[in-house]
């Protein structure tokens, strides 16, 4: 049956199953995505932050982009905003459950890093842009805003500096027992080639993002069925949704001992989900899509910078051990998305 036939449910009975077996392919081929992740940023001398960003990043974001780019495309402007950032919310969550998940320190402790520092700042200049676009006259050539090209123009600019920071950083973070250090692992000569690996992690991104679509549409049908509104809809299911393959791929990082490459999976998922703004504005063919969301779309992007200046601030305190083993960083993002998430469902 083809997938466009398979993405069409017709009951809430099929939207549950659909959820269930494609969470569980997620689950499955996620734990090998972050493995051949480590491989290649090991053997290509990324280091693990980097391509924590930018190949876990990409390949557990595609199924958000087509969740984002279809909702903009017909119209549903709240549902493509909203799934975008409150993603962002939802997957900086899931941070907190790496942390619980790893007893040694507290993760922010251990996975110590200035290119994720530096990719969490620039994540928040990326969710401040389309809010100063919203505030601005609403100019489009082609329909399109200046803020989407710039946001792509930021976050390529982004990743040169991140890779600058780690070839010759100026700040370096103080060794303790705790630190895992960043090193390549030893490989025996039956290892793969490079090559094959690059290949292998390309069919396992493609498994994940049809996987995560189906996650995403059944997760839509839910909501609909549960009667939420649309913004709800986008910031509390399809974001959590599809943001499953960032959780099973942070998870599986943590029980390698790729504690860089967790972190940065996640803030480079993150960095993609604001670039599903830009894809979305070129879908949507009304004019500009920053001048078109409502007050609780704009709330997840605030939502979104605090969670992660919190964040910052673990990575550069760099607390050992707090409440349940984790950082003061940990509670206060759980404690803000809990309080977030209340507010998207009962205030806005």
């Amino acid at each position: 049956m083809p997938l466009t036939q398979i993405l069409e449910i017709q009951s809430l009975p099929q939207a549950i199953i659909l959820f269930a077996i494609a969470t569980a392919v997620i689950l499955a081929v996620g734990l090998k995505l972050s493995r051949d992740a480590d491989i290649l940023a090991d053997r290509t001398g990324m280091g693990e932050a980097l391509a924590g960003a930018v190949l876990l990043g990409a390949a557990t974001s595609a199924s958000g982009i087509v969740t984002s780019v279809s909702a903009a495309a017909t119209g549903d402007v709240n549902l493509a905003y909203s799934n975008s950032l409150g993603g962002i919310a939802a997957q900086t969550a899931f941070l907190v459950v790496g942390d619980i998940w790893y007893r040694k320190a507290n993760l922010e402790h251990a996975a110590a890093e200035i290119a994720n520092i530096t990719q969490s700042a620039l994540l928040c200049l990326l969710l401040a842009i389309p809010l100063v676009a919203y505030a601005l006259p609403q100019v489009t050539l082609f329909a399109i805003h200046p803020a989407s090209p710039l946001l792509i123009g930021v976050y390529i600019f982004g990743l040169f500096l991140a890779r600058h920071d780690r070839k010759d950083p100026m700040w370096i973070a103080k060794n303790t027992p705790d630190t895992r250090v960043d090193e390549p692992e030893e490989e025996d000569e039956s290892a793969p080639s490079t090559r094959f690996i690059a290949l292998r992690f390309a069919g396992l991104v493609a498994i994940v993002a049809i996987a995560g679509l189906v996650v995403a549409r059944s997760g839509i049908a839910i909501a609909t069925a549960s009667g939420l509104k649309q913004s709800v809809v986008g910031a509390m299911l399809t974001a959590v949704a599809t943001s499953l393959p960032e959780l099973v791929t942070t998870i599986a990082a943590i029980r390698r001992g790729a504690l860089q490459l967790a972190v940065g999976g996640i803030i480079g998922g993150n960095m993609f989900d604001v670039l599903f703004l830009s894809a979305s504005d070129v879908a949507y063919r009304d004019g500009s899509i920053y001048g078109a969301i409502d007050g609780s779309a704009r709330f997840w992007a605030l939502t979104g910078i605090v969670m992660t200046l919190m964040l910052v601030l673990g990575l550069i305190r760099r607390e050992k051990s707090g409440p349940g083993n984790i950082g003061f960083e940990s509670v206060s993002v759980l404690v803000i998305y809990i309080a977030a998430a209340v507010a998207a469902a009962t205030v806005l």
